[in-house]
């Protein structure tokens, strides 16, 4: 249950000025346990695509594989859209959202994070280790017959899935952060010194987002993976993909027109992986 503390207009004096077609009716909440659990309740019951939930807190923040989110409250972007693409390039909204991320960080802050496969933002250190300023968690539901449980079917172009696309960016934490997130996560104010906020960076975000969300939906994937591409920092890098019975451990190439990663491993093959969480390996 979220209760509302700012209506669809109430951050309108922080738009660049830019008329988005799309991500129009924004409902922050002060704090609920999970925005992409309250997307994905919208839709349900019949929620039109646009709809963006942003909360200044969540108790039950998720990200891959379960992992819990963590923030302080009011200090990171928390924030859900939702999304009905078509069902084949529904797999690429998790690309469109992180570029589109980028984007407004450098836009708002003037620095560049990098992508990491699949679906984290990063900063880079001078040791070349990496800090994590953003994740990504796009949960969907696919048209009835198309889903693993139920005997796979490849989705028809006409077919659409329902996406609720996730992003906990951490925008201005406390010098101090926790011990248990020293070293592992970077908020905005840390890198470079600049102190926005989260409705200002949610404005510049949902301004991309509109521009690579409709590639996306209008036959332009081709641009979306340039994008992604142009801005990663695991492609040409040395990887390890842990896959949790096995290691992949080469040089991430690139990415197919699905959004998976092609690792060409220490033994000169080729290795094309859907799924898989990724450790940048520093150049020996």
């Amino acid at each position: 249950m979220v209760t509302a503390v700012e209506g669809p207009d109430a951050i309108a004096e922080h738009r660049s000025g830019r008329k988005r077609a799309r991500f129009l009716d924004v409902r922050w909440v002060d704090e609920t346990g999970s925005t992409n659990a309250d997307v994905m309740a919208l839709a349900r019951e019949g929620a039109p695509e646009g709809v963006v939930i942003a909360a200044h807190h969540q108790s039950a923040g998720r990200g891959r594989s379960g992992r819990t989110w963590t923030a302080p409250p009011r200090a990171s972007l928390l924030t859900t859209v939702l999304l009905r693409p078509a069902a084949p390039v529904a797999p690429l909204v998790t690309m469109a959202l992180s570029v589109a991320a980028a984007e407004a960080v450098e836009a708002v802050a003037g620095f560049s994070p990098g992508l990491k496969w699949p679906n984290d933002l990063v900063v880079e250190s001078d040791d070349g280790s990496t800090r994590k300023l953003a994740g990504i968690l796009a949960e969907a539901e696919w048209p009835a017959g198309s889903h693993i449980a139920g005997g796979y079917r490849e989705p028809a172009p006409h077919e659409r899935a329902t996406v609720a696309a996730g992003i906990g960016l951490n925008v201005d934490w406390p010098d101090d952060v926790p011990d248990d997130l020293a070293g592992i996560a970077v908020a905005i104010n840390h890198v470079n010194g600049v102190r926005t906020t989260t409705d200002v960076v949610l404005e510049a975000l949902l301004d991309r987002l509109d521009v690579h969300y409709g590639d996306l939906v209008s036959g332009r994937e081709c641009d979306v993976l340039a994008a992604w591409r142009e801005r990663s920092s695991t492609l040409g890098r040395r990887v390890r993909v842990d896959l949790g019975v096995d290691d992949v451990v080469g040089t991430a190439v690139d990415v197919t027109d699905a959004g998976h990663i092609v690792i060409e491993t220490l033994e000169g093959d080729r290795r094309t992986l859907a799924v898989g969480d990724v450790v940048h390996l520093r150049s020996e």
